[in-house]
């Protein structure tokens, strides 16, 4: 007899090959409606919230059986919404190693700072659990080459939460593009703005009685704890976060690499600085990048404290060709000629909000929807990580050019940077002994 597992365990094997391109035409198959899914939910402020909301919208086919922060605050608060909003009670657990213990555990959603998200997805793969991973899939490019590696080696999916791939008006207008509707495109700007709030000057403080700091630093070396990291503000500093490029630049960049048919440049430039305001704030809080390739080029600002929106909007991708122009963001497109005028555009009846951080959305209901289907029919991700992994590689790469103040060659085959050793030595990071990632 087939047992549950098995039977999940062999459709994965088909639908790992589906990321890479493969037909669904032999692994299609449906669960019984007793069979749902189950999800464990890790990292619980701020985006866990929109992944419970997505899941809900699914609870026919999945169901969140347990739930992991560090933070035992967060954890119960998380815990709690999840029965209020589902009628079922999460198991809680602090450490995400037990939760993976668990045989029945279908797969994992992770939404922790991003110097633990390629180790944990890597993690996940190992303990044979399928990973939805939120943007961007790793701290450091060399930690994106380790996650496709486990990714092919473990045969489970993994998708990355770049969710506007599957904002069905953003799918019909890359078609519209590549089809010619503005003739060769052939260059593309991307942008961001949002007013965020100084930091301050943090001091070092007692560790919060309800907190884990040594599970919470996890893979990165030791710092003491500071009253200003913890639980949003992680992002701005190195050993964690990623700045602003990863944190929101990754979406718009990579429909901008998606309209224009390209993966890795060829040269990386990046200027930019803390302007605003003078506190702990590790990284830029403006940044100006282009990434060139033979015939095409990117571009992509990134303003974090002011506000001032370009094309009155905050966010979006802007796709220039030969015969017109395509504005897209996560609300709609518009098209106009080649002088500007607009000929046609459409718009969702409500506006999505760069300051809300938590992003509950009809992008991400979808981009989980293709993730289960994936799991329980073979269905083609929208996003595998090897797909969105180029994008977060590409602001890493700025991110790198950024540090060491000067233009990066690099190998397109693999955006590795060519003749320039002091760079490349930033392509990884250093671990806490004992916390390296490995397959």
């Amino acid at each position: 007899m087939v047992t549950r597992r098995e039977f999940l365990d062999a459709l994965a094997i088909g639908a790992a090959g589906l990321a890479a391109g493969t037909t669904a035409k032999s692994y299609a198959r449906i669960l019984g409606s007793n069979e749902r899914l189950n999800f464990a939910v890790i990292g619980l402020n701020g985006r866990g919230y929109a992944h419970l909301s997505s899941l809900k919208a699914k609870r026919s086919a999945a169901r969140i059986s347990h739930v992991c922060d560090v933070d035992g605050n967060i954890l119960n608060k998380f815990a709690n919404a999840v029965q209020k909003e589902t009628g079922e009670i999460p198991a809680a657990e602090k450490d995400f190693r037990k939760v993976l213990e668990s045989k029945e555990l279908d797969a994992i959603t992770i939404a922790t700072p991003d110097h633990w998200h390629a180790p944990m997805a890597i993690a996940g793969l190992q303990a044979g659990k399928h990973v939805y991973l939120e943007k961007p899939c790793s701290h450091n490019p060399a930690e994106g080459e380790m996650l496709i590696e486990a990714q092919k080696k473990y045969r489970k999916l993994v998708q990355m939460g770049n969710q506007q791939r599957s904002s069905p008006h953003t799918i019909e207008i890359i078609a519209k593009i590549h089809d010619g509707i503005i003739g060769r495109p052939y260059m593309a700007k991307a942008w961001y703005a949002n007013v965020r709030k100084s930091i301050g000057v943090g001091k070092e403080i007692s560790v919060p009685p309800q907190l884990d700091w040594e599970l919470w630093q996890g893979p990165a070396p030791r710092r003491p704890y500071q009253d200003n990291v913890h639980p949003y503000n992680w992002h701005w500093f190195r050993n964690y976060g990623t700045g602003e490029t990863l944190n929101n630049g990754t979406h718009e960049v990579d429909v901008c690499r998606w309209a224009l048919a390209v993966d890795y440049p060829k040269r990386v430039t990046s200027s930019g600085g803390r302007y605003h305001f003078k506190d702990d704030w590790q990284f830029y809080d403006t940044l100006v990048t282009s990434f060139e390739y033979e015939d095409r080029l990117i571009s992509w600002e990134g303003k974090s404290c002011q506000g001032m929106k370009y094309y009155h909007r905050d966010r979006g991708s802007l796709i220039m060709g030969t015969t017109g122009t395509v504005l897209i963001d996560r609300d709609g497109y518009e098209i106009y000629d080649l002088k500007g005028a607009k000929t046609s555009e459409w718009r969702l009846p409500t506006n999505t909000s760069s300051a809300d951080l938590v992003g509950a959305d009809s992008m991400t209901d979808a981009h989980f929807a293709n993730f289960i289907a994936g799991i329980r029919k073979g269905e083609k991700l929208n996003a595998p990580v090897s797909e969105g992994n180029i994008a977060v590689t590409m602001l890493q790469l700025s991110n790198i050019a950024w540090e060491v103040n000067r233009e990066l060659q690099l190998d397109p085959k693999n955006g590795h940077i060519q003749g320039d050793p002091e760079a490349m030595k930033m392509w990884q990071r250093e671990y806490e002994k004992g916390w390296e990632p490995h397959l």
